[in-house]
């Protein structure tokens, strides 16, 4: 059963860091890409990051380029996500979520991904 367990979420000051993981169990990572999104309450989904676990490409969006760094642990099955420079912006709720790799690079649209996680919290607030 593919399971995607998000952590790390919490409140930050603007400027600040978070490191959020992805415990992933249930599949072989280096199968599938992660990708992290972001979402507000009546909103959609946006892209965040994503990595092709397999040959460690990763993808940004720009919103967050120079910022946020994603990071795969293939030994432990988790996937991190270090965000830094925190705005008030980024603040939201972050899923993780798998999708087949294509070995083409990861994707950044939502409607690639299949398994979806619960998803942390993140609050920017001073």
């Amino acid at each position: 059963q593919v399971q995607l367990v998000e952590s790390g979420g919490g409140p930050v000051q603007p400027g600040g860091s978070l490191r959020l993981s992805c415990a992933t169990s249930g599949f072989i990572l280096d199968d599938y890409d992660i990708g992290w999104f972001r979402q507000d309450p009546g909103k959609e989904r946006e892209p965040v990051s994503c990595i092709e676990t397999r040959w460690g490409v990763k993808t940004y969006a720009d919103s967050v380029m120079g910022r946020f760094a994603i990071s795969g642990d293939r030994a432990k099955n988790i996937v991190y996500l270090q965000m830094n420079s925190l705005k008030p912006e980024d603040g939201g709720t972050y899923y993780c979520a798998a999708g087949t790799s294509t070995g083409f690079g990861c994707s950044l649209s939502p409607s690639d991904y299949n398994n979806w996680g619960q998803g942390t919290q993140v609050t920017i607030s001073t």
